[in-house]
C-alpha cells in the first residue's frame, strides 16, 4: 500500500507503546515516538540540517535537555511554549521536550504580522517564547504588551534579555521521565490564518495527531535508510505532521530552512532522498526551473502534494516529465489534524496507456482521492443532509483525526463541529466510482442569477490555455445578476492573449453562465499565502470595480 503523505501501510502499534488513562482507552504520547525510534535504532540519523546531523540517540538526548530546563523554569502539564523560527532542529526538539512535558506546543507564525503575533502569544498565554535571531527585534517591541510570558530564548546566540538556546541545555540531564496524558489533551495549539480577523488556535490532541501515523504510517526495517526532505513550515500542520510521521516510521528528516528551487534540487541529490511533499507554487517552480536537467532526482520515489489546489496541466507536466517519481494528492485542513484523503500513486500513473485511457486519469487529476483508514467523510447540503451522487454539497469529516476545538472559543467551536462531524467549509461532489472532487471554498462561490458557480471549474479551464500562467476567478457584486465572473489572468512570459479570446476558450468548456465576462490581465503573480493558496479576499479588494456590458 502507498504512503499516505508521510506514512505508507497501516501500523500496528509496537508493543508497549501505549498506556491506559483512567478509563481504560489506550492513550498515545507522540514523544514515545521518538523514544522508540532511539531504542530501536538509537544511531540511524534522525536530522540532517546544514551542517548539523544528529541521530536518533542525539536527537532524543537534546529532547530531553530541553524538557528538563523548562521544567526546571516550571513549565508543567498544559503550559505552553511560543517558538518563532523557520525549519530547523530546534523547532523539531521544542516540539518533542513540549510533549515530553505534556505541554503544548505553540508554532508562531514567522510571516505573522506584530498584531498577530501579540495575538497569539496573549492568546495561548505562552510562558516560554523561543525565537530566531530575524524576530528578536520584533518580539522585543511586543515585550511589554506579552503580559504572560517568562523566559525569552534566542536560538542563534546571545542577545540582551534572550537566554541563548544552546546554553538552557547545557549541564542539563540527558534522561527525562514522559510524562502521562490523555488522548484528548492537547500536544499542539496551532493558529489558522483567518478570511476576517485574528487567527484561530486550533487543539491537536495527542490522540487525534498520533492517530494519523498510527493509522497510516509503517515504520520501516531499522536497517533501511529513507528520507524525507521537509521544506513545508513548521507552523503549518503538513509540515508538523511530516516530522511527527518521519520519526513515527525512523525515517531521516532532510530540513530545508525556506523552499528554494535549486537548493532543494541539490539537497534531493546529495542526500539522496526518497519522499517529498510540496505545494502546487513549489511544484511549478520546480518544473520551470532551467538548472533542473543538472542535478539528479532518481532517488525520489514518492513527491506529496497538497495545502492548496493543483492545477491540472501542472500535475499532467510533472508526470510526464519526472516519469520515475510517484505523486499522491493529499488533501486536509489543520482542524483535522491532517490529511483526511488522497489521490494515490495508481491514480497518476499513465504509463502503458492509451490516449483515451490517458486522458480519463488524467480529468482525474482534478480528485482529491478518497479517505484515508479511520476517516469518514459525507458531503452534505445546508440543512446537513448527504446529497446525491455528483451534486455539490459541503464536504465534512468524521474520525479520531478531528481537532478538539478552537482555543477559548467555544461558540466558534460549535459552528465547526456538529455531532462529531467536522464541517470543513470546502464544497465537493463524489463521482459514480466514489472519487471526490473540490468546487471550492463555500464562502468563494459565485451565485450568479441563482445559478452557482465554482471558482476551481472555471479556473481550470483557464489554465488549460496554452498561454496562461495563472488564473482566479472571483465574484463581483451585480444588482441585476447578483454576482458576475472575473477573471484575473496572469500570462506565460513571452504569450499573448485577448479577453475574448480567453471567454471563448472557456464558454467551449463550461456551461455558458459560468464563462467569465470580464479578464483582467496581471503582470504580477497572483497574491497567495506561504502554502499557495491564492488571496481571493485580496483579489476582491482590488478588483472592485463592477462589470459592464459593452455599448
Amino acid at each position: 500500500m502507498w504512503e499516505h503523505g508521510h506514512g505508507d501501510e497501516r501500523a500496528a502499534v509496537s508493543p508497549g507503546t501505549e498506556t491506559e488513562n483512567r478509563e481504560g482507552k489506550k492513550r498515545m504520547n507522540t514523544a514515545e515516538f521518538l523514544t522508540i525510534s532511539n531504542m530501536i535504532s538509537p544511531e540511524k540519523e534522525a536530522i540532517v540540517f546544514e551542517s548539523t546531523r544528529l541521530t536518533y540517540q542525539g536527537l532524543d538526548e537534546r529532547v530531553n535537555q530541553l524538557a528538563n530546563r523548562l521544567q526546571s523554569w516550571g513549565v508543567h502539564h498544559g503550559d505552553r511554549v511560543g517558538i518563532m523560527q523557520v525549519n530547523c532542529h530546534e523547532v523539531i526538539e521544542t516540539y518533542f521536550a513540549c510533549a515530553k512535558l505534556g505541554a503544548i506546543f505553540v508554532p508562531l507564525s514567522f510571516r505573522g504580522r506584530a498584531e498577530e503575533i501579540r495575538h497569539m502569544v496573549n492568546a495561548s498565554e505562552s510562558r516560554v517564547v523561543i525565537a530566531g535571531s530575524r524576530y528578536l527585534g520584533l518580539i522585543d517591541e511586543l515585550r511589554p504588551a506579552l503580559t504572560t510570558v517568562e523566559h525569552y530564548v534566542s536560538l542563534e546566540g546571545a542577545a540582551d534579555g534572550w537566554e541563548p538556546y544552546e546554553d538552557a541545555l547545557a549541564g542539563q540531564s540527558t534522561e527525562f521521565d514522559t510524562v502521562a496524558v490523555d488522548d484528548d489533551d492537547t500536544t499542539i495549539l496551532m493558529f489558522t490564518a483567518g478570511t476576517t480577523g485574528l487567527p484561530k488556535g486550533v487543539m491537536l490532541t495527542f490522540g487525534s495527531v498520533s492517530s494519523y501515523s498510527l493509522n497510516n504510517v509503517t515504520p520501516v526495517d531499522p536497517d533501511q535508510v529513507e528520507k524525507n526532505i521537509l521544506t513545508v513550515p513548521l507552523y503549518h500542520v503538513a509540515g508538523m505532521q511530516a516530522v511527527i510521521s518521519a520519526v513515527y516510521g525512523m525515517r531521516t528528516l532532510v530540513i530545508q530552512r525556506q523552499f528554494e528551487a535549486e537548493s532543494w534540487m541539490q539537497l534531493v541529490q546529495d542526500e539522496q532522498v526518497s519522499r517529498a511533499m510540496m505545494v502546487p507554487t513549489m511544484l511549478k517552480m520546480l518544473l520551470d526551473h532551467p538548472g533542473r536537467p543538472n542535478y539528479d532526482l532518481s532517488s525520489l520515489a514518492v513527491l506529496t502534494y497538497g495545502a492548496a489546489p493543483m492545477p491540472r496541466e501542472v500535475i499532467k507536466r510533472a508526470i510526464v516529465e519526472m516519469e520515475d517519481t510517484q505523486f499522491i494528492n493529499a488533501f486536509g485542513q489543520t482542524e483535522a489534524s491532517a490529511t483526511i484523503t488522497a489521490l494515490g500513486p495508481e491514480d497518476h500513473n499513465v504509463k502503458g496507456l492509451s490516449e483515451a485511457e490517458r486522458e480519463k486519469k488524467f480529468e482525474r487529476l482534478g480528485s482529491i482521492g478518497k479517505p484515508l483508514p479511520g476517516v469518514d467523510i459525507r458531503i452534505v447540503d445546508e440543512d446537513g443532509n448527504d446529497v446525491p451522487t455528483n451534486d455539490v454539497g459541503e464536504i465534512i469529516a468524521s474520525g479520531p483525526q478531528l481537532m478538539k476545538g478552537y482555543w477559548q472559543q467555544d461558540d466558534v467551536t460549535a459552528e465547526t463541529i456538529k455531532n462529531g462531524w467536522l464541517f470543513t467549509g470546502d464544497l465537493g461532489y463524489q463521482d459514480d466510482e466514489g472519487y471526490i472532487f473540490l468546487a471550492g471554498r463555500a464562502k468563494d462561490f459565485i451565485k450568479r442569477a441563482g445559478e452557482m458557480i465554482s471558482p476551481e471549474e472555471v479556473e481550470q479551464a483557464l489554465m488549460a490555455h496554452p498561454a496562461v500562467d495563472e488564473a482566479a476567478i472571483i465574484g463581483v457584486p451585480d444588482e441585476d445578476w447578483g454576482e458576475r465572473v472575473r477573471a484575473i489572468v496572469v500570462l506565460k512570459q513571452g504569450q499573448s492573449a485577448t479577453e475574448d479570446e480567453l471567454i471563448e476558450h472557456s464558454r467551449k468548456r463550461l456551461a455558458s453562465f459560468k464563462k467569465p465576462e470580464h479578464v483582467v490581465f496581471s503582470a504580477e503573480p497572483l497574491p497567495r499565502n506561504p502554502l499557495g493558496k491564492v488571496l481571493k479576499r485580496d483579489l476582491k479588494q482590488i478588483y472592485t470595480e463592477p462589470i459592464t456590458d459593452p455599448a
